[in-house]
């Protein structure tokens, strides 16, 4: 299989298939495709799997592209940000945030994994659920912002503001720790608590997560009727003037 991500911060990954070749994708995630390619929604792996995809953050159901001939898929995220091409092998696994799952080659296996440690679940940003990676080929993650990659040597350790971490290697650990004094911590803007990864291993890092991105919109998108008044409540036409 041979691909190519296009765009720059709306990008979309196309995946050319040669004939009887299978790919599995998030559901929606498909952009466009050729007319020989045959798509089905599956419970790929069974309930079971089904399940723990929808606790990862995807859908129970995954939809299943084969072409009959040479023909091509192409695949985009649901917000503004990037795509990333990981090599799979058998003893390379991938840890991903939840939700970062678009498309992969058949052989690679999405299952969960969660972090090792209470206090990496609670204050990490990542949550206690992340999504793991396995078997044999290509998974293209994506998310918000821009990538930064970062491969890191044995006992190198990498800070990073919670939530902003994209995923990493399997033999990355995975932990958090202060951001600083008390001082630095309630009013250094960062938080309490640092997200730190320590190597051997490539990590991901994302530029803006979706979190920030909604905070920042938050305060400018229109706010809905206030009653049964009449009043429209306030738009970003009235903030900006019509």
């Amino acid at each position: 299989m041979k691909y190519e991500i296009t765009g720059d911060n709306l990008q979309l990954v196309t995946l050319h298939l040669h004939d009887g070749e299978t790919i599995f994708a998030e559901a929606g995630a498909m952009n466009h495709m050729s007319t020989n390619v045959d798509m089905q929604a599956k419970a790929k792996g069974g309930i079971f799997k089904g399940i723990k995809r929808m606790v990862s953050g995807e859908s129970f159901f995954v939809s299943e592209f084969t072409a009959h001939g040479e023909g091509f898929a192409a695949f985009g995220g649901n917000v503004p940000g990037k795509i990333n091409a990981i090599s799979i092998a058998p003893g390379k696994e991938f840890l991903a945030q939840r939700d970062a799952f678009l498309c992969a080659e058949s052989g690679v296996d999405m299952d969960v994994a969660f972090t090792k440690k209470l206090g990496a679940g609670f204050f990490g940003g990542e949550g206690f659920i992340l999504q793991k990676y396995s078997g044999q080929g290509t998974v293209f993650i994506h998310a918000c912002g821009d990538f930064v990659v970062k491969d890191l040597k044995p006992g190198d350790t990498l800070k990073v503001d919670t939530g902003s971490v994209v995923g990493f290697d399997s033999s990355v650990q995975y932990d958090i720790t202060r951001a600083g004094g008390i001082k630095t911590s309630l009013f250094g803007g960062e938080g309490l608590f640092l997200t730190t990864l320590t190597g051997p291993g490539k990590v991901i890092i994302q530029s803006l997560s979706i979190a920030n991105l909604a905070a920042a919109l938050a305060p400018h998108l229109p706010i809905g009727n206030t009653g049964s008044s009449g009043n429209k409540g306030l738009s970003i036409g009235n903030l900006i003037g019509d």
